[in-house]
């Protein structure tokens, strides 16, 4: 599937590769992905695509964005869009696919391998697009989460569909070997001396 002369690129969508990874029970460990995907070909770019909530003072994924732009990948993020639904649910949304598709295309003369981790449909398009420039297109998702988390036409247009569960023993790490968090101490006040 891989051949080691290809230039390959990585193009993750984040939140549906996190939820993927939920779904099958397991973290990804970011630098286990690049390293896997080193030994494959010569990588060009690791792209990780996501959507922030700009007012919020801590976001959960604040960390993980900073580590990941700090060690070979290239961050794509835009501000999530907060709403209220019609029944007055607050909703928020973040699609990043326009910008995943226009980076992708605009490398379309120098990548040889795409590899895209999204199970979204709406990628179909895209995948099409880039093998009539005669590239070669993988998707990463799953079939194996109930509900499958790839849409079948994309696993259909794609020339290769790999499942993440079958990546778990070099991507992977168990949820309870997440970073622990660093708490700052905390300062004791009068009543507690």
């Amino acid at each position: 599937m891989f051949d080691p002369r290809e230039k390959i690129a990585l193009f993750i969508d984040g939140a549906n590769l996190y939820a993927t990874s939920r779904a099958l029970g397991f973290d990804i460990d970011y630098r286990k992905l690049l390293a896997a995907f080193q030994k494959k070909g010569y990588l060009l770019r690791a792209y990780y695509y996501t959507a922030l909530i700009e007012d919020q003072e801590y976001s959960s994924i604040r960390p993980l964005i900073d580590w990941l732009d700090y060690n070979g990948y290239k961050v794509v993020t835009k501000p999530a869009k907060e709403f209220t639904d019609s029944a007055g649910r607050r909703k928020i949304k973040g699609n990043m696919d326009i910008e995943l598709t226009i980076d992708a295309l605009e490398l379309a003369d120098v990548v040889d391998h795409y590899v895209i981790f999204s199970g979204d449909g709406d990628f179909r398009t895209l995948v099409e697009a880039l093998q009539r420039r005669g590239r070669k297109v993988s998707i990463v998702s799953t079939m194996s989460s109930q509900p499958p988390m790839i849409a079948d036409d994309l696993r259909r247009q794609a020339d290769h569909f790999v499942d993440l569960v079958s990546l778990r023993a070099e991507v992977g790490r168990d949820p309870s070997e997440r970073p622990a968090r660093r708490v700052e101490p905390v300062e004791p006040d009068d009543d507690d001396l």
